[in-house]
């Protein structure tokens, strides 16, 4: 089993992923910039990807190291760095690493886990487990920014299941190839609170070869008082709940963000 979230077994998505036009209008990075800034030490950032928000942080001056599962992103996050002046580059340091339980060998100021990679765990065990590294790896008084979606009651009870939807714009990467993007919720466990997922790319060659291409995953979706309680039990008390970048207040927005900034006691 992919314990990545399908970014091993599916590499085509870390090809497509910086040029993902919901990825790249997306309003996080300055936030999360903006948090390094404040935080008293480094920052960790579990799920770094291909370096969406790493790279601009170093960029930012702040010294980061970015945890990944999936070697073929960290191998593009290399790629990206490797473009970067010499000092972004020295205030990186990139680590394979699993979420639910690892050791960097350091404290950090801040730990971010920007876009949703904490609800590819699928059991309470693994989220308490990876929640306890990260207190772990805080300094006293250290900040989590645990970044989840707010689940959409019409959408959980929606009887669409396996209807593809999405309207988002065609792309081009830069071999030439066009690729349109849709989602797909292929099951849904109610009880267990877990989505089968799929994102489908339909891929049009510059030969006018046609493939579809389909990125599968599982996503548990936690309610707003369920992560609290989990925060809690593993030593931490909720600052900021905020539904969107903006740090806009939790309910100004249907269904917005969960984003918690959490602090260490």
């Amino acid at each position: 089993m992919d314990k990545s979230g399908g970014y091993t077994a599916f590499p085509f998505v870390a090809e497509f992923y910086d040029d993902t036009v919901p990825y790249n209008e997306r309003g996080d990075v300055a936030f999360f910039v903006e948090a390094s800034e404040a935080a008293v030490g480094k920052t960790l950032e579990i799920g770094c990807g291909t370096g969406r928000v790493l790279i601009p942080t170093a960029r930012a001056g702040f010294e980061i190291v970015g945890m990944d599962l999936s070697t073929v992103m960290l191998d593009i996050c290399r790629e990206k760095l490797a473009q970067e002046p010499p000092e972004v580059q020295q205030r990186v340091r990139l680590e394979i690493a699993d979420m639910r339980d690892f050791d960097m060998g350091e404290q950090f100021g801040l730990v971010t886990i920007p876009f949703r990679p904490f609800q590819h765990l699928e059991t309470v065990e693994d989220q308490m487990s990876c929640l306890q590294a990260i207190h772990r790896h805080l300094v006293p008084g250290g900040k989590l920014i645990l970044d989840l979606f707010n689940p959409s009651l019409k959408m959980i009870v929606s009887d669409k299941t396996k209807e593809e939807f999405g309207d988002e714009p065609e792309f081009t990467v830069a071999d030439g190839r066009r690729v349109l993007r849709r989602m797909r919720v292929s099951n849904k466990d109610l009880f267990n609170q877990i989505n089968d997922c799929e994102i489908i790319y339909y891929v049009t060659h510059p030969d006018g070869r046609k493939e579809r291409l389909v990125h599968e995953f599982k996503m548990r979706y936690l309610y707003r008082w369920e992560a609290e309680h989990l925060l809690i039990r593993c030593g931490f008390e909720v600052e900021h709940l905020y539904a969107g970048y903006d740090k806009s207040e939790f309910g100004s927005k249907d269904p917005g963000e969960l984003i918690f900034v959490a602090r260490k006691v």
